[in-house]
């Protein structure tokens, strides 16, 4: 199963230059990485990101995670993923941009 993590461009950028993470400001703060499900990414991004433009999609699986990944009850009661160690840069499956169109995120078909 893929699950998907937003950055700004400039943590993406970090993150490709130092090949690991552990993640967004809000991610260091609360001690683990947040990671939405295709389902929950419309909803995370309009949520924690409205507005803002430069936006990457990262895709990763689920299964090359590991044990760090809990699946644990979060916004509205759902189950959202969440990793309890740094995310390596060769963990992503994909990453592409996320644009701002008409001040909404435009997701890629990709991610089903």
């Amino acid at each position: 199963m893929l699950i998907y993590k937003i950055l700004r461009a400039d943590e993406w950028s970090a993150f490709q230059s130092q090949g690991k993470t552990l993640g967004a400001p809000i991610d260091l703060s609360d001690g683990f990485i947040h990671f939405s499900t295709a389902l929950q990414a419309t909803e995370t991004a309009a949520k924690h990101f409205a507005g803002v433009d430069g936006l990457w999609l990262l895709a990763l699986d689920t299964e090359a995670l590991g044990e760090a990944l809990k699946w644990e009850v979060s916004r509205g009661g759902d189950d959202f993923p969440h990793l309890y160690r740094k995310m390596h840069l060769s963990e992503v499956i994909w990453a592409k941009p996320l644009p701002l169109i008409d001040g909404i995120h435009r997701f890629p078909q990709a991610m089903t």
